[in-house]
């Protein structure tokens, strides 16, 4: 096309996954005799809900979302497809294995929800549910996740850049971070109710920015994935999506935005100091103490134990982000 101009979080269409792939393998499952195995196990079993369970009776209820392409954005990897996204997840406040989240938060209640923007803000405001999807314009943005446990994926999230809803709030000129934090609420996650379910964190999980990262348009808060609105396992109903961060820092269910002037705490840096740093951007240089991060899985329609490696990238392939840290030692600074 004249004119025009491929950013580096600009991904080629093509070869775009089967999104039958799941239910091909649970068919399988099924010619192969095990069918009702999960009635030997417990209920809410990772293993037999992930395999073998037909969908819940009680499902967690997305709908269609209109947005437009982002400029500049077009798709030049396969997409992870849409079953692997919603069915792989790290989300400890329904449980710790990769499919306790979609198996846990299928009756999970989004509405009414408040989203409160304060802090070093002249103008503190709220958004409700229905704000969410509309108080600024949606664009599909298509994003490589990269996961510190060195998988990644390839998704098209539906949202709007964090620095909109930023501005709307006036920051004071002495904020220099952003703080977030996740919903707490016990009896609609198990993981905040127990710590053996919830992997020992102390909830509500927070997260934070700096404003600079904060303010940058590679930087978005995401309402849905695949043209519909967030399922629950996925953050449901606004979560952010920082691409050049490796995916913990992309907190889920978010309640509050608070500006402030000093460093806020991080769930993960909080209880691992030595394993996850405050910036956690993608390094493929810096090793994770227990694993190598110069690679990772790419999660595709291949079997769940193809390995489909390829090379880790620096900031995970967005240098248009590096001269945020100009100067900085990001080793020390991980």
């Amino acid at each position: 096309m004249t004119g025009y101009r491929r950013s580096s979080f600009s991904l080629p269409e093509h070869m775009v996954t089967d999104e039958k792939v799941y239910q091909s393998r649970r068919t399988l499952l099924k010619r192969l005799g095990y069918v009702g195995a999960s009635g030997l196990l417990a209920p809410r079993t990772s293993l037999a809900s992930g395999w073998f369970d037909d969908e819940p009776e009680t499902a967690f209820k997305t709908v269609p979302l209109d947005a437009q392409a982002a400029p500049d954005v077009s798709t030049s990897e396969t997409l992870t497809p849409e079953q692997r996204v919603i069915s792989h997840n790290n989300f400890y406040e329904f449980g710790t294995a990769k499919s306790d989240p979609k198996n846990n938060a299928q009756g999970f209640k989004v509405d009414p929800w408040t989203l409160q923007i304060d802090g070093l803000v002249e103008a503190p405001y709220s958004l409700g549910y229905e704000d969410l999807t509309t108080a600024f314009p949606l664009q599909e943005r298509i994003y490589r996740l990269r996961c510190v446990e060195a998988w990644s994926m390839v998704i098209p999230w539906i949202g709007f850049e964090l620095n909109a809803l930023l501005k709307k709030a006036k920051p004071m000129s002495s904020a220099r971070y952003v703080a977030f934090e996740t919903l707490y609420d016990p009896e609609q996650m198990p993981g905040q109710a127990s710590r053996f379910v919830g992997g020992g964190i102390d909830y509500p999980y927070v997260e934070g920015l700096r404003i600079d990262e904060a303010m940058h348009p590679l930087t978005i808060l995401s309402v849905g994935l695949y043209g519909k609105t967030l399922p629950a396992q996925n953050g449901a109903p606004i979560r952010l999506v920082v691409p050049w961060k490796y995916g913990f820092k992309s907190i889920k269910s978010i309640v509050r935005i608070r500006l402030t002037d000093t460093q806020p705490p991080t769930t993960w840096n909080r209880l691992a100091p030595q394993e996850y740093g405050f910036y956690a951007n993608v390094n493929p240089a810096v090793d994770h103490p227990r694993w190598s991060q110069a690679s990772e899985r790419r999660i595709t329609s291949g079997g769940l134990l193809a390995r489909n490696r390829i090379d880790t990238l620096p900031f995970n392939g967005y240098s248009e982000v590096a001269s945020l840290y100009k100067g900085m030692d990001l080793r020390r600074y991980y």
